[in-house]
């Protein structure tokens, strides 16, 4: 039997070729999507050629210096994030009717996100719907919005710079950050201390604190106080990020509402080994 081109795209496209194309869209590199997927790169690369062969058109430009989807990959590509998104509500779907609220809700947040709103709106929700049950995974900002984006969140918490036109937003807190050092640091303990006295030291930080990332409030204080540009040590963890500051690696960026034990057990005479660097703050 004879049928359309699209006809047969539809019934012969292999799932996995399009959950491949999500990742390597996502993270605009053949050789990142071969580490996300724990695939050999030659597999992946291998995968978008057998999808573009099925598409009958190029999704992906790229050369050493560039790597952009063509205007048929991001087409292909939204449309794949809808298909994944519609697939993950299947547990939910299938569960059955009842007379009571059931279901699973898996919530998606920043690390050590501090909001009374949400807090009070989880127990209200329980209160109302006992037999439903919850999942709250912590992951990175942007992995946050992109399984929000993708559906395998109902909804999420986490800082923003940059809104997903896709998603509506609703600020819920507003999250400070100020810099910090380790007791083994020679500014630990000096007071009066300004920006410019930061200049040329050594540093830790979040993955995150860049430019066109999360953390681009804190990416741009950093550069105004023109902390040395090699960042010593990054990490994903707040506490990692925590953990390097109190080993004297470097200043850091810690949010206030975290690290403001610490300061009042050093301030207090206690012997907790962190100490709040400068007064002023960046906001996210």
């Amino acid at each position: 039997m004879v049928t359309p081109r699209s006809e047969r795209l539809v019934w012969e496209l292999d799932w996995n070729l399009l959950r491949t194309f999500v990742v390597i869209a996502e993270v605009k590199s053949i050789t990142r999507a071969a580490e996300r997927l724990n695939l050999k790169q030659p597999s992946v690369s291998n995968a978008l050629k057998r999808l573009e062969d099925r598409v009958g058109r190029r999704l992906v430009e790229r050369d050493a210096t560039r790597f952009d989807l063509t205007e048929v990959g991001q087409l292909l590509y939204e449309q794949a994030v809808e298909v994944f998104g519609t697939i993950s509500q299947l547990p939910q779907l299938v569960r059955g009717v009842s007379d009571d609220v059931t279901g699973h809700v898996t919530i998606a947040v920043a690390s050590h996100v501090v909001s009374p709103i949400f807090d009070r709106a989880l127990m209200e929700f329980h209160r109302n719907y006992p037999r439903a049950t919850l999942n709250i995974s912590v992951a990175a900002s942007g992995e946050v919005t992109r399984q929000v984006r993708e559906k395998r969140a109902s909804f999420g918490l986490c800082l923003v710079s940059v809104r997903d036109p896709a998603l509506d937003y609703l600020l819920v807190f507003r999250e400070f950050f100020g810099f910090f050092c380790g007791p083994h640091h020679r500014l630990f303990g000096r007071e009066g201390l300004k920006l410019a006295d930061l200049k040329g030291e050594t540093s830790v930080s979040f993955h995150t604190d860049h430019i066109a990332d999360a953390l681009r409030p804190v990416a741009l204080l950093r550069s105004e106080a023109k902390l040395n540009a090699n960042v010593v040590g990054v990490s994903s963890s707040l506490e990692e990020v925590r953990r390097m500051i109190v080993a004297g690696l470097g200043v850091g960026p810690l949010p206030l509402h975290v690290a403001r034990r610490d300061v009042a057990m050093v301030c207090c005479g206690g012997c907790h080994p962190m100490k709040h660097r400068r007064r002023s703050t960046s906001s996210c």
